[in-house]
């Protein structure tokens, strides 16, 4: 397994991106579609490494993407939880964020853009729903335990991704009221959207470490392994028989 360096640079700002790939699989046929990962609050971290290394060694290659950049990254939670909280506040500039990242990843050498799917935890599911929902031409988003309000301004552009939402049904950041809408606004839009509800399930259910049920936060091993199953079945069908993983 290869991680290489794609840091990058935006209004004077550095972001620590990393991509990962398995060399070991790589038999001569291209580059293969790209998963981008998409953290949550915490930031460029450890545990998003873990998830773009599960997919490279699904046959993907991943990239761990850093929305927040390694000055604030290097404040720790007290910082990281901040720069989420500002991007909350004011999803304009989070969808600028999201352009730029986006736009200065699928245009290196190493990714075919015409192949890029995108997943997000928490946070991160927000930001890759906002990106479908901004029309950028990504082949698949998923949503693992994400926020799912549309910003105030969604831009009436056509979608092409297909989108997936892994939900804990007890998920305090995401109530019912908002599924429905999530819902109503897809279909709305013509949208090929699925959801996975799963009960009895809190918020970060995919993360190991969350254990603080009295706040709605808790890891799920039965849900994290069947949510993981249906992203690889997926992946694989958005991508198409020629771009499936082995």
């Amino acid at each position: 397994m290869h991680q290489s360096s794609l840091r990058h640079s935006l209004d004077d700002r550095h972001f620590d991106t990393v991509l990962v790939r398995d060399d070991v699989r790589d038999d001569g046929a291209g580059t293969p579609p790209t998963v981008l990962v998409f953290h949550g609050m915490e930031g460029r971290s450890d545990a998003q490494l873990d998830i773009a290394t599960r997919l490279a060694r699904a046959g993907y290659q991943a990239v761990a993407v850093d929305l927040f950049g390694e000055d604030v990254s290097a404040g720790g939670i007290d910082a990281t939880g901040a720069a989420m909280t500002a991007f909350l506040a004011d999803r304009e500039a989070l969808a600028r964020r999201l352009a730029a990242v986006y736009d200065a990843l699928v245009s290196g050498p190493d990714v075919d853009a015409g192949r890029v799917a995108a997943v997000g935890f928490c946070f991160g599911g927000l930001c890759v729903l906002d990106l479908a929902r901004a029309g950028h031409p990504l082949v698949a988003v998923a949503s693992f335990h994400g926020l799912l309000t549309p910003p105030p301004h969604a831009p009436p552009r056509p979608v092409t991704a297909k989108v997936i939402v892994f939900h804990g049904w007890d998920d305090p950041f995401a109530p019912p009221d908002d599924v429905v809408a999530l819902g109503r606004e897809f279909s709305g839009r013509g949208i090929d959207w699925q959801l996975h509800a799963f009960g009895n399930t809190m918020h970060a259910f995919m993360a190991p470490f969350a254990d603080d049920p009295a706040r709605g936060v808790l890891f799920s091993e039965s849900a994290s392994r069947r949510a993981w199953a249906s992203l690889e079945r997926f992946l694989a069908e958005s991508f198409g028989p020629d771009d499936a993983a082995h």
